[in-house]
């Protein structure tokens, strides 16, 4: 890289230790020097080794579990780089935790997705650069600049490497009503046919009912959806699917969240193999045989790299 002007210095709190210094070595760049630690009554204690005054500093930490901690330790490490003079400071978060509470389900809701932007900002954050939220719209949150990027394109390049020509052999399925969108943007990257699964309860305490709508029989399915839970609603698709005659079913998704009875749900479900990417840190317990992890460093540097060199971010998904 030809940097300009400011020095750049790339900082990980504690969740996202990986995927930093992967983005470090796609930039050629040392890792900034940095310690996040506990006090002993738990509280996060953040010391910089190094001086930071006048330079482009990225905070890289994603907001997965335990999601109030990293937080925590994102907000305290840029008040630190805020009150070290640092010239712009931008938080890195391949996973934006509290992204699902956008908006009131029911009355007397918070909307916690608004809570955490109004917090990053009041920390002291100058921009955020993340991926895949779930509710795009949440951009609208920040009073400060959002570059979102797509991990879409990550999955649907190493997809389409596997298929080949033989496009007329799969479908891409949205696994339901509210990912037709990214399941069809998805279906456009890889050239193959588009199927929703689509649920409906007939009455109350029955079993949903899945319909699918589209042509899956003696088809190898692709199943897209942005994150991965408790894996309900994606191992249920997958047997539906299956019940209606295709031939295998592969998933993959941006974030692997892998809540709860998540792992065993996936074990024991027809899923022939589950394609990820890194946001979030797999730990060594949940890493199944099935289960491919992506890298998302490239992408993220280059993006940073863009940043700052006051570059458009949009046009790398032209």
């Amino acid at each position: 890289m030809n940097f300009h002007g400011k020095d750049i210095k790339i900082f990980a709190a504690s969740a996202s230790q990986s995927v930093a210094k992967q983005i470090s070595e796609c930039l050629g760049l040392p890792m900034g020097k940095s310690e996040v630690g506990t006090f002993s009554d738990g509280e996060i204690s953040v010391s910089l080794f190094e001086s930071v005054r006048g330079s482009d500093c990225f905070i890289v930490q994603s907001t997965c579990a335990p999601v109030n901690n990293n937080l925590m330790e994102l907000l305290i490490m840029i008040d630190a780089l805020k009150r070290a003079s640092a010239a712009r400071i931008t938080a890195v978060m391949p996973y934006f935790g509290y992204a699902r509470q956008d908006r009131k389900a029911k009355a007397r809701d918070p909307i916690s997705a608004k809570l955490c932007a109004d917090l990053l900002t009041t920390a002291g954050a100058d921009r955020v650069l993340t991926m895949d939220l779930h509710a795009p719209q949440i951009q609208g949150f920040f009073n400060i600049p959002v570059d979102h990027l797509l991990g879409a394109p990550l999955l649907a390049s190493f997809l389409k490497e596997r298929i080949g020509d033989d496009t007329d052999d799969y479908v891409v399925v949205s696994p339901d009503l509210g990912s037709v969108t990214r399941a069809r943007n998805f279906a456009a990257r890889i050239g193959c046919p588009l199927a929703i699964v689509d649920k409906r309860r007939q009455k109350a305490n029955v079993c949903e009912v899945m319909n699918i709508i589209g042509e899956v029989k003696d088809k190898k399915v692709i199943l897209v959806d942005d994150m991965i839970d408790t894996a309900g609603t994606l191992c249920n698709a997958a047997v539906a699917i299956m019940g209606k005659g295709a031939l295998e079913v592969t998933a993959c998704a941006t974030h692997a969240v892998l809540s709860g009875p998540a792992i065993d749900r996936i074990k024991t479900s027809p899923i022939k193999e589950l394609v990820l990417l890194d946001t979030v840190p797999l730990p060594p317990e949940k890493k199944l045989p099935n289960i491919t992890v992506l890298s998302v460093a490239p992408l993220f540097a280059e993006a940073i790299e863009r940043i700052y060199e006051d570059k458009p971010v949009s046009s790398m998904f032209v």
